[in-house]
């Protein structure tokens, strides 16, 4: 097992992923009172995969990252997103909650095999990727600090001179970055993130993102071609869309031939079977939970049942509109259950949630697909501690 250090950890999704991948965190660092008890409480309740996590509660500026003992190989994390994302301040270097200097001096700090970070894709945003390029040349090169007066401006260009050397000493990584779809990868959620690896370049490993393993073709075929879809979830042929006939047809509609991939998973695939009234704290330990109505309005329309969900949000003043609505097959919208939401981020059932139905929200929102994080996780496993064998 691969001994890692998980910061900004929200509510535990990226965690529990990278278990399933064979990692073990040394700790979770988090500042957010109600996510921590998400996490204690499913430690309490035994859930799979995270008996003996030791959770950490308090601001990671404040963290001493030798007390969690030694050999941490592995940093991971969110560092929080608000500077970069679309409905933000963007704020980057000049906003407070710009937490990746925290995660530099982790990794300068401990010294692991390797990272993982994980961000919103606003991060690439034209008017950001300067501050991105810093972001990553830290990264790469910890060591290099600014010096006194200098601005992120003055060390960008110190680090950029470095790192066009070629020869150097000291502690460096290779990094690498991708922007990639959750819903290529399994989840039931259009979920576009930056993700960040990088592994110390004594080792010489060299890393290429994951294939996807699912496709948006390969759901069309299923829904628009042989209509194996439709068959899977009982769907009357009065209800199903008119088949469209393969070659120019299908062509004319902008549906590829699906390979050997599987097709993207829905809303119909994530939330069949979940019983109205699960629990509002995310399936049981307490209250219970109806089916809120909501309403449609101008860029707000909700989520299709028979496409991945759009990626649901946390929203800065409360639960948003559209992203956290679904519209039914009668036509009518409603806002999703808080286990539905889980299922939509890969969560298993017996996975819970603490706080009132906004606060459960919230962290759905925040967090990172459980099965993204298994996918990318695992690739990085494969490098690190290639004799392993992760988890089930």
């Amino acid at each position: 097992m691969i001994r890692s250090l998980e910061l900004f950890s929200g509510a535990g999704g990226l965690a529990l992923g990278l278990h399933h991948a064979g990692f073990r965190p040394a700790a979770l660092l988090e500042r957010d009172r109600d996510s921590c008890e998400s996490i204690r409480l499913n430690i309490r309740t035994g859930t799979a995969g995270i008996a003996g996590w030791n959770v950490w509660e308090g601001d990671v500026r404040n963290a001493v990252f030798s007390d969690f003992g030694e050999g941490i190989q592995f940093v991971s994390g969110g560092p929080p997103c608000q500077p970069f994302s679309l409905g933000g301040k963007h704020g980057a270097h000049g906003d407070p909650r710009d937490m990746f200097p925290q995660a530099v001096r982790a990794i300068r700090e401990l010294r692991p095999l390797g990272f993982l970070f994980e961000n919103v894709k606003g991060l690439l945003r034209d008017s950001f990727l300067p501050y991105f390029r810093y972001i990553t040349l830290q990264l790469s090169h910890p060591e290099i600090l600014p010096r006194d007066g200098w601005t992120w401006r003055d060390h960008l260009r110190a680090l950029e001179s470095y790192h066009v050397e070629g020869s150097r000493a000291g502690l460096e990584y290779a990094v690498e970055h991708a922007l990639v779809n959750a819903a290529d990868y399994g989840v039931p959620q259009m979920r576009h993130r930056v993700l960040i690896v990088g592994f110390r370049s004594d080792l010489g490993i060299r890393f290429a993102f994951p294939q996807p393993t699912h496709s948006r073709d390969a759901l069309f075929h299923a829904q628009f071609v042989d209509g194996t879809y439709w068959d899977e979830h009982r769907i009357p042929a009065s209800l199903r869309p008119r088949p469209i006939a393969p070659g120019r047809g299908l062509r004319r509609a902008g549906l590829g031939i699906p390979g050997q991939g599987l097709r993207w998973r829905t809303v119909r695939d994530a939330i069949s079977g979940v019983p109205r009234g699960a629990g509002v704290r995310g399936g049981g330990h307490s209250g219970r939970e109806a089916h809120r109505e909501a309403r449609a309005y101008k860029g707000h329309s909700g989520s299709a049942l028979d496409a991945p969900s759009k990626a649901l949000k946390a929203g800065v003043h409360g639960v948003p509109g559209g992203e956290n609505v679904v519209a039914l097959d009668d036509g009518t919208l409603r806002y999703f259950t808080v286990r539905e939401s889980a299922r939509i981020q890969t969560f298993p059932d017996s996975y819970l949630f603490h706080g009132s139905w906004s606060e459960c929200m919230r962290q759905l929102g925040n967090a990172v697909p459980v099965e993204l994080a298994r996918a990318i996780g695992g690739s990085i496993a494969e490098r690190l501690d290639p004799g392993g064998a992760p988890p089930g």
